[in-house]
This record gives C-alpha cells, structure tokens and sequence, in this order.
C-alpha cells in the first residue's frame, strides 16, 4: 500500500519589519500665488503649511517619531506644478538611528519640477548615529526653465560617538538628460571614507546643488571657499549645463552649514 504524502502547508509570509511610508506634496498655481493642492503626511512624517513669502508656498516636514531606524522604508514626493514655486524644509535635523533589525533603512525623495517652476530643497540635517545604516535617494526631474536649489548635509556620528553607516545616490535629469548622477558612501564599511582623498577626518558633509537656466548665459566661476582645510572647505564648481554644485566637508555641522551658505550667496 503507498501511503500518500501529507499536503504541504504553505509557510506564512515573512512579517515586514519597519515603517512604510510615502508623504506627498504638490504645489501649483492659483490667482497669481502657490496653494498646495496635495498635503499629505504619512508614518513619521506630518507635513505643516508655513506662512507664504511672496508668491512662494512653505512647508515644514515634522518627525511625528523615531524614523528612520534599521528596515524603514520612507519616502516624499513633491511636484512643483508649472509656474508654482515650493519651499520644503524641515523643523529638526533627521536622526539616523539602529533598529531592531540589520537591514538598513531607506529614505527616498524624489522631486519633479514643470516649466517655469521653482522648488527648494532646504532641510535641516541628516545625522547618522552609531550603528544606524541608511540608504538615501534623490531623484529630481526638471523642465528646461525649472529652477532648483537644493542642500543635503551628514552628521557622521553625535557628540561624542562612532559614525554610522550612509549611502547616498543624487540623480538630477533635465528635460530627460542626466545633468547629474553620483553616489557616496560613509562610515564603517565604507573603504576610505574617512580618508585624506575623502572626508580626512571631517564628521560633517554636505552639497548645495543649484539649477538655474540663467547660468546658461553666465555660469557662476570656480571658487574654493574656506580658509584653511582644518576648519573646512567647499569647492564650488559649474556643471555640464545651468547648474553649479558646492561640495563641502567640516568638522561639524554649524561650519559646514556656513561654507554652503557662503557658496550659496
């Protein structure tokens, strides 16, 4: 007698692990000013209207809690319809944190910016505490007349501890042409990172990226920024199209945030 095999119960599907979350912003014109037809929050993210300057919509992202950790999924979309212009920035610097698993965490934005539209990307601080591991994604599409001015900066480590671990990728495409695509790594892990041909040192870290069709005509000069590389410097630099990019290393953040801003004016 051949005994049949007992039916195979198929195994539960694995419990994710972090928070899933997609926040969204959108902004457009009405009447001559910016409104913001979409202003959707989510998971960690609360999202606050600013009082408007000008012609220009303001919104301040809030952390409604610890995020990201170790398995975070996170994501903000903004659009900054035609003619629209946005000012995104955030009310606490983003604290990188070790969650209750290994897999890292991941931050994704992504931006999109229509004909004679303008959008800022101005947030306070990504810093990445001890044992924390992260992947950071921008995405950006622009119109040929969208301008756009965007800073991103890493803590590596607080006061008085070990970096954790960051990966970054920017992709900037305009009009459907990559302007700009580069990746960066840091923290343990990362060969070289704290380097002489890298950081040498430094635990602060940062980019302002500004896009600008009038640089078409008058791209800004190369101009190194800092007086010494102890207290830190910023290379800034024009790009293969209307755009320039400072690049900056310090040893904290106050000197960093001075360096982009200087490079900013």
């Amino acid at each position: 007698m051949t005994l049949a095999a007992p039916p195979t119960v198929p195994a539960a599907p694995r419990a994710a692990v972090g928070v899933r979350a997609t926040a969204r912003v959108s902004a457009a014109t009405s009447g001559g000013t910016t409104t913001l037809p979409v202003l959707d929050g989510d998971g960690p993210f609360e999202l606050r209207r600013l009082r408007s300057r000008g012609t220009e919509a303001r919104v301040c992202v809030v952390g409604a809690m610890s995020a990201p950790l170790g398995g975070d999924r996170l994501r903000i979309e903004a659009t900054a319809q035609q003619g629209a212009a946005l000012h995104i920035t955030s009310a606490a610097a983003t604290l990188a944190l070790r969650g209750p698993t290994t897999e890292p965490a991941t931050y994704d934005v992504q931006l999109t910016v229509e004909e004679h539209a303008e959008l800022h990307w101005l947030p306070k601080p990504l810093i990445c505490a001890a044992g924390s591991n992260l992947r950071q994604t921008w995405t950006i599409h622009l119109a040929p007349t969208a301008r756009l001015v965007l800073r991103e900066e890493q803590i590596l480590g607080r006061t008085g501890e070990p970096p954790g671990h960051v990966a970054t990728r920017l992709t900037v495409r305009r009009a459907g042409r990559t302007l700009l695509d580069q990746e960066a790594e840091y923290g343990p892990g990362a060969p070289g990172w704290d380097g002489p041909a890298v950081l040498a040192g430094h635990r602060a870290t940062g980019q302002l990226l500004v896009v600008d069709p009038a640089f078409e005509n008058r791209p800004p000069e190369v101009q190194l920024l800092g007086d010494s590389p102890q207290d830190g410097q910023a290379v800034l630099t024009p790009l293969a199209g209307p755009a320039a990019l400072a690049t900056a290393t310090a040893p904290d953040a106050l000197r960093l945030r001075h360096l982009l801003d200087t490079a900013h004016t």
